[in-house]
């Protein structure tokens, strides 16, 4: 979704600036921008915190923090340290919208358009849009007044109901870009072209040819750094599945939609995730499961349990491993399972997407020493492999009738060419006022349906998630979802990926 964004004056303001995100995500997506040439050259970027930076201060800090990332110290980078400022305060206090109204005033054309960048704690959000608002910061008299909100929207539905209700007294939903940096990885979006642009999937994408569907999540690290967060607010259903995961679930399995205009996507999306059968409560250890990692080992270095993070409230049930089956109640999907899971501390940093699809109605080899090939399967890989590959039966060379899976393997990029990061693509979307990769509140509502019974139903549980080592692939009762199938979880993209 390229544009040349140069001729849109605006102020970028990023409230808590000094965090982790802004550091490492955002301020470095800003940059590319401004090396693509997608930043007007008046474009000033404020960052807001409570650390007592100068404007000289804050450019050094970033200049240092980028240097260290390996932006290379040329003219570019200097071009960009001067489109940096800084604002110093306490986000409760009114004195601070009022200083931040005095610096929008004074930037010139950038004063008609600023886009508001919450890096900060959810619970901040109401209280900065009230500042905002009762600042008159929010008013689009002139131009545009744009919110960016991370995730999570919420912490369950009944919050996220709160939530909504507060920012649309001061916002319209137009406003308002719910982000999920996931959804703005490249191989992610490439599921969209995958889906719409090639006739060879289309007439194969239904309960008719696809046995089933595994989304997969898996991280090698901890908790480390956020675990107190983690811990009270977090856990894996409502960290990854509820928003990332879902997120994939409904770019697999919506309609073409009529365009790919904003409004056009996110219908069909929330289609999807309106149309998930709800869970099972009274069987749900068969379709949905729940662990943490105890003591373990991960690429040969010892590491401690969940329980022993620092942070970690003792004896806590916050879960760090969570599967769930799902399935999509309409006419292309009736009785397809979905498997999503995703999992901190097991074996491998891999994110991907596995569609097995149907045997053949009729063993037409069986005589002949073909007794049950391999089925075929289509894997997507989102990180750290970009890339598409089909597994499908070919006869082994030689005199008898036998069967192995090949590969037909595709790298979604050339070696040389850029990737572009997550953020690169949402922060330039923000400028152009393009939503499609956002989320909307009825999208979010929806997968808080999904998945609140099941958190509810958790949360009442006093026994303690299922306990697997680090540096496996979770626990082993993971595997009692499929039931009696023979289905198994696909854990890489190669032809033994259930190793």
């Amino acid at each position: 979704m390229s544009c040349d964004c140069v001729g849109i004056s605006h102020a970028y303001v990023i409230f808590g600036a000094t965090g982790n995100l802004a550091v490492h995500k955002l301020l470095p997506a800003l940059y590319q921008l401004h090396c693509m040439g997608h930043l007007a050259d008046d474009v000033e970027i404020l960052g807001c915190g409570r650390t007592p930076f100068t404007q000289v201060s804050w450019q050094a800090e970033v200049r240092q923090q980028l240097l260290k990332q390996g932006v290379a110290d040329d003219a570019a980078l200097e071009g960009f340290i001067q489109r940096l400022d800084y604002l110093a305060g306490s986000l409760t206090e009114a004195t601070f919208y009022q200083a931040l109204g005095a610096w929008i005033q004074s930037d010139g054309e950038c004063a008609n358009n600023v886009i508001f960048y919450l890096s900060v704690s959810p619970d901040l959000y109401v209280t900065v849009t009230e500042g905002l608002a009762a600042a008159q910061l929010l008013d689009e008299a002139q131009g545009f007044r744009r919110m960016v909100i991370e995730k999570p929207f919420g912490h369950d539905l009944e919050s996220a109901r709160t939530l909504q209700h507060s920012l649309s007294e001061h916002l319209k939903e137009e406003q308002i870009y719910r982000i999920d940096h996931y959804v703005g990885k490249e191989a992610v979006q490439n599921l969209l072209v995958l889906r719409f642009a090639n006739l060879i999937l289309e007439p194969l994408w239904n309960r008719y040819h696809i046995d089933h569907i595994q989304i997969t999540h898996a991280e090698t690290v901890g908790v480390d750094g956020r675990a107190s967060y983690y811990d009270k607010s977090g856990g894996a259903v409502r960290d990854m599945i509820q928003s990332h995961l879902l997120q994939v679930m409904a770019l697999l399995a919506m309609e073409p939609p009529v365009s790919l205009e904003a409004e056009a996507l996110r219908n069909e999306k929330v289609k999807v995730l309106q149309s998930i059968r709800p869970v099972n409560l009274e069987a749900l250890a068969t379709h949905a499961i729940r662990g943490q990692y105890a003591a373990g080992e991960v690429k040969g270095e010892a590491v401690p349990g969940y329980l022993q993070e620092t942070g970690v409230a003792a004896g806590s049930h916050t879960e760090s491993y969570a599967a769930m089956k799902l399935y999509i109640d309409n006419w292309r999907w009736k009785d397809v399972p979905f498997y999503l899971r995703t999992g901190k501390r097991l074996k491998e940093r891999r994110s991907l997407v596995a569609v097995r699809f149907k045997q053949p109605p009729m063993q037409l080899f069986k005589g002949s020493g073909v007794y049950q090939p391999h089925p075929n399967w289509l894997l997507i890989g989102i990180q750290p492999e970009d890339a598409v590959r089909m597994e499908i039966s070919a006869k082994v060379p030689g005199l008898e009738m036998h069967t192995r899976q090949i590969v037909m393997d595709a790298s979604v990029s050339t070696p040389g060419e850029r990737k572009a990061e997550a953020y690169e693509e949402l922060l330039l979307d923000v400028i152009k006022g393009d939503r499609s990769l956002f989320l909307r509140y009825d999208e979010v509502k929806a997968a808080w349906t999904v998945v609140d019974p099941v958190m509810q139903r958790w949360a009442d549980d006093e026994q303690l998630p299922l306990q697997y080592p680090a540096g496996g692939w979770g626990p082993k009762a993971a595997e009692k979802i499929f039931g009696d199938s023979d289905r198994a979880w696909r854990h890489t993209l190669s032809c033994n990926g259930g190793e």
